[in-house]
């Protein structure tokens, strides 16, 4: 088995869920480590006395199984692998590439003693069939690129020299998918990587998945969204953008056509939605929404590094690090005001506004006044690149940006 990086905080989810009557299922984009982790967990459960025949771990798009593409030959493929005598534990790695798979692992959880772990590029996983035949019986771990936190540990030896603010501006630049620890921060091959990664996303996730034919809609659509990190928009602005910018036929471009590909881009986990929420009416808004990137090297690939709009840069990097951290995220609106993230769990509420420095009074206004508007007793936080020994306005408190990344 190859050599691996730890990334606990996903190990352990898997290691808490170990042997309960749930199918674990990992999510996330493409080369963001779900590979990596599912031979993490194999790892330990060798180290926990698990016998190696015990543990049937298969890569679904390795050729050695393309006779296995149907549920049929790949129920009768692993059935004869499972011994008796205990408990046997099933991993699954990109098993969309298994038509129906869904039935087989139904099967096997009501024919054999097994304990089932799979993993996939793309959130159709979790629809239709699926859901269904497994409802309330299967658990999702969303497995998003490198943390700051974890960007730091993987290239350790790389950023010794550096000092933190070095390191967060590597981070911004070259992003969180863990392959790019291998290229030393060469842009050009990271590039190379990245443009990689992309295109068999948009080729095979979502072109040939969905029946897509019009690749050039869809590019300019990342485009856009990758330009505009961060802002409040809708399908219909965004369809009357891209047929402003040269995009013939109106029909083809209507809000319904974008609002698809969106979820299309969703589904494959290369953009997330936060949507917006009015906290004096305690009810979630149908009209505009935020979109962020699953990591900022692809926008960079995308669009070429550019040190600009940092305060959008600085909330896709917040947004992100919410969702690892466990958080429904939205973005609040308090009468006229905005505020850039309600962040909540079952046991509490945050509210978060990111900017690039609260040092003009002007700014500072501006990023308190929303928090201000806010009546009730949950948190709320301020999160800028300042260094300073002002830690709070009126019991709002402010945190470093980089402190706050690598608090958890």
């Amino acid at each position: 088995m190859k050599n691996l990086v730890n990334r606990p905080f996903y190990l352990n989810q898997l290691i808490q869920h170990k042997d309960t009557d749930l199918v674990k299922i990992v999510t996330g984009i493409r080369r963001c480590g779900k590979s990596s982790l599912l031979d993490l967990f194999h790892k330990y459960l060798l180290s926990i006395g698990i016998k190696e025949e015990k543990i049937i771990h298969l890569n679904m798009e390795s050729l050695q199984y393309r006779d296995l593409n149907d549920y049929l030959r790949f129920y009768d493929y692993i059935s004869r692998k499972i011994t008796a005598g205990g408990k046997c534990y099933l991993i699954f790695d990109e098993l969309q590439a298994v038509e129906h798979w869904e039935k087989a692992i139904e099967s096997f959880r009501l024919d054999f003693d097994v304990d089932i772990y799979i993993t996939g590029s793309n959130a159709y996983l979790l629809s239709g069939e699926f859901a269904t035949l497994l409802s309330g019986r299967y658990v999702e771990i969303r497995l998003l690129p490198l943390s700051f936190k974890e960007f730091l540990s993987f290239n350790s030896s790389a950023l010794n020299d550096l000092t933190i603010e070095d390191k967060f501006q590597k981070y911004l630049q070259f992003g969180g998918m863990p392959v790019l620890h291998e290229y030393g921060f060469n842009e050009e091959r990271i590039n190379e990587v990245l443009e990689g990664i992309y295109s068999t996303i948009v080729l095979r996730d979502i072109m040939q998945r969905n029946n897509i034919s019009d690749q050039r809609l869809l590019n300019k659509l990342v485009l856009f969204l990758c330009s505009n990190i961060g802002s409040m928009t809708s399908p219909n602005s965004i369809g009357n953008m891209l047929m402003s910018d040269g995009m013939a036929d109106r029909k083809m471009i209507a809000g319904k056509t974008i609002d698809r590909y969106i979820a299309m881009l969703e589904s494959s986990f290369i953009f997330y939605c936060s949507g917006r929420y009015d906290i004096r009416g305690r009810q979630l808004l149908k009209t505009l929404e935020k979109y962020y990137i699953a990591d900022l090297g692809f926008r960079n690939m995308l669009l070429g590094y550019r040190d600009t709009d940092r305060r959008h840069i600085y909330e896709n990097v917040v947004f992100l690090e919410l969702l690892r951290r466990g958080y429904r995220v939205y973005t609040g609106k308090i009468g006229e005001y905005e505020v850039d993230f309600i962040a909540e769990r079952p046991n509490g509420k945050l509210y978060i506004q990111v900017t690039e420095s609260l040092d003009s009074e002007q700014t500072r206004e501006r990023e308190l006044r929303p928090l201000r508007a806010i009546r009730d007793n949950y948190g709320k936080i301020i999160l800028s690149m300042d260094k300073s020994y002002i830690t709070s306005y009126e019991g709002i408190r402010t945190i470093n940006l980089t402190d706050w990344l690598l608090s958890s």
